[in-house]
């Protein structure tokens, strides 16, 4: 049986990727181990690439969900976006694609970028086998399919029927907006059955060791709106995710917690955080969260509003939101600013959980003495302010009234 990253930890054994992890973080090795052995840092790794460390003491990562959908078919299109993510700065990528040849897609999306893919094998398998006819076989045998092809993470929804007959009276506003959450439900109901990815559970996590896959655990009781409170639902799928991530760390497999939802409001984000690490310190992977639902085409900077307090809260992984949000698939121009507007999410979340960074001393060092060309490599997005900015000099913004030119002259003794 293949040794995972958890198996080699537990064993007192730091792999070259823990190695690789602690250097890049600066996490002293050992504490790298011990977190790894306990589940609450993950390493993320895909052949011949550089391994993504997500969680405890590591700074918060951003991913980019890119992929086709059935009204939208580009594959030109998605690996522009690959490649986006790639330059600026996205640790991770998820191909969510349900238009199209999928498998030839996800090869090109593989192609095209080092970075670690994860992918919703549920998606691809309704998309082709249709959702009145699929089975667990078929849901099963995709699973193994993407594995074998070499993705980094799976993700999958463990809801249960007493959560959906829950969600049934909550008199929720929007209901359940998670798609791979929908579509797992819908096979329990039509099938009349429980949830096969915690029946077979044990079953399943043999096939994520096969290549040391990292499992993460849907978030489908998520709200959908700011005035869908926190509700039984939820609490039910907190409790069972923390349970089945506790479950497959015993078993070797690296747990990533999908948790908090997409909408919530702004002064209740620290306290949800905080629940979630009092129930399992995994990684926390957050989607936004947005906290006001009327920033429509713009977001990506409500949702980075909603990101930054989580980060600084305490959470740990960050899917960026797009300007397209709740409105169309986003294109390449969208989903980089999408990125950058979570790059300083994270940022921003970062200086909180660990202290402010150096790279904002230089860049005011830099600032200072008007070197433009210093501000921009400094910058998250370097390509943007370089447009903007004069050769040399003030700004256009005060010209000769500059108070940073105005105040060193005075100070300096020139006047």
């Amino acid at each position: 049986m293949i040794k995972t990253q958890i198996d080699h930890a537990k064993d007192d054994t730091l792999t070259p990727e823990m190695r690789e992890v602690a250097i890049k973080e600066r996490i002293e090795e050992g504490l790298v181990r011990e977190r790894v052995a306990n589940g609450s840092l993950v390493i993320m790794t895909r052949k011949g690439c550089p391994p993504v460390a997500i969680g405890k003491g590591a700074c918060t990562k951003i991913n980019v969900n890119l992929g086709t959908s059935s009204a939208l078919i580009d594959p030109g299109s998605e690996i522009e976006k690959v490649k986006i993510a790639q330059r600026y700065g996205a640790a991770t990528i998820t191909d969510l694609s349900m238009g199209g040849d999928i498998s030839a897609i996800r090869k090109l999306v593989f192609e095209n970028t080092e970075l670690p893919v994860t992918t919703v094998p549920v998606y691809q398998t309704i998309v082709e086998c249709g959702m009145d006819n699929v089975t667990f076989d078929d849901i099963l045998s995709y699973l193994e399919k993407h594995i074998d092809e070499g993705v980094s993470s799976v993700l999958l929804h463990c809801v249960e029927r007493k959560m959906l007959e829950r969600l049934k009276d909550s008199g929720r506003v929007m209901g359940m907006v998670s798609k791979g959450g929908s579509f797992t439900s819908s096979f329990m109901l039509l099938n009349d059955c429980e949830n096969p990815f915690i029946e077979y559970f044990d079953e399943i996590m043999q096939i994520l060791r096969k290549n040391d896959v990292v499992l993460s655990l849907g978030n489908t009781m998520r709200s959908g709106c700011i005035h869908d409170l926190k509700d039984g639902a939820q609490l039910m799928e907190i409790e069972k995710n923390a349970e089945l991530a506790k479950r497959a760390n015993g078993m070797g497999v690296q747990v990533i917690i999908n948790g908090m939802g997409g909408h919530i409001q702004a002064s209740e984000i620290p306290e949800s955080v905080s629940l979630y690490k009092e129930k399992a310190d995994f990684p926390l992977f957050v989607a936004g969260p947005l906290p006001t639902d009327i920033a429509v085409g713009y977001d990506h900077i409500a949702g980075a509003v909603g990101a930054s307090i989580a980060s600084g809260a305490g959470a740990d992984y960050l899917c960026y939101i797009t300007p397209a949000e709740h409105l169309s698939l986003p294109n390449p121009h969208q989903v980089k600013e999408g990125l950058v507007a979570f790059r300083i999410a994270a940022h921003i979340g970062d200086s909180i959980k660990y202290g402010l960074s150096d790279n904002d001393l230089m860049l005011a060092r830099k600032r200072a003495t008007f070197d433009w060309r210093g501000q921009a490599e400094l910058a998250i997005d370097p390509d943007k302010p370089a447009q903007m900015c004069p050769e040399e000099g003030p700004c256009s913004m005060c010209g000769d009234y500059c108070a940073i030119k105005i105040m060193k002259n005075y100070l300096s003794g020139d006047n």
